[in-house]
């Protein structure tokens, strides 16, 4: 599969191959390392992209301030030093990753609009890398190995944390880059500046003043895409108890199981190109 077409070619094509024979033992996989960049966090971790499971205990470092591309390359090298790792490297990014280039830069420098992220990655940590928007990647993963498995038609999961992250499966093929975070709604320009997770904080709401808020945004976005599944996501899913009970779209509506850990499981996924 060539680098470009993550994201164009149907989900199936990132499983594993069918099991080997009982009297054939299967060789080991390699765990891959997945780094998600976040607006306040980077961490990372080892990853068996078969299971989809964590090896080990993640890393995660504050995103330097300012998060310019030079500094958040370095903080990545650390991270993959820290495993002592040397394969590929998927990575997610806050923002529109195509072929490798991040072409926007919500909650980061806006120096990274334009950078060839693959490639300053790839010179400052010396190890093969492939970049993809985060959202993308959560979904990849709570697709294959979470609340989205085995589920057709089109999927829309929502990532809530310092931004909103989206990331739409259509019979199971991703559509990338899709940034729901940002549209306008209600006045509000990007929408993510009136109930993203961390809105709940900055404006003291509770949480159930804040579910109604993220409501009012998933009937909107049901109007837009005609969705069969929403999947919330992020580090709110988590605390599902708090304020899933508000969330009635007229669409089902459900926490991601893979919770935070979605986006590293994703990236890892991508950079194995199962």
């Amino acid at each position: 599969m060539p680098k470009s077409s993550l994201g164009q070619v149907p989900l199936s094509t990132l499983r594993s191959p069918p099991a080997p024979p009982q009297c054939s033992p299967r060789l080991p996989v390699m765990a891959v390392l997945g780094i998600d960049i976040g607006g306040s966090g980077i961490k990372g971790n080892l990853v068996d992209p078969l299971t989809g499971l964590l090896e080990g205990d993640r890393l995660k470092i504050a995103t330097p301030q300012p998060a310019t591309p030079k500094a958040v390359a370095e903080v990545v090298r650390e991270i993959a030093d820290h495993f002592a790792y040397q394969g590929p490297v998927g990575c997610t990014f806050p923002a529109i990753v195509q072929h490798g280039v991040t072409l926007s830069a919500a909650n980061v420098d806006e120096s990274w609009v334009g950078t060839d992220a693959d490639a300053l990655f790839e010179e400052v940590t010396g190890r093969p890398f492939t970049m993809l928007n985060d959202a993308d990647a959560a979904a990849i993963a709570e697709m294959e190995f979470g609340a989205g498995r085995d589920r057709d038609g089109v999927v829309v999961l929502l990532t809530f944390g310092t931004g909103i992250g989206s990331g739409i499966f259509v019979d199971r093929m991703l559509v990338p880059n899709t940034e729901l975070g940002h549209i306008e709604f209600r006045g509000h320009a990007p929408v993510e500046h009136w109930c993203a997770a961390r809105i709940r904080k900055e404006d003291k709401l509770s949480w159930e003043d804040w579910a109604r808020r993220v409501n009012r945004y998933l009937i909107h976005l049901k109007r837009l895409f005609t969705p069969d599944l929403f999947i919330v996501g992020g580090g709110v899913s988590r605390k599902w108890e708090r304020f899933g009970h508000v969330l009635d779209p007229g669409v089902e509506t459900i926490p991601a199981e893979l919770q935070n850990e979605a986006g590293i499981v994703g990236a890892a996924m991508a950079a194995a190109r199962l």
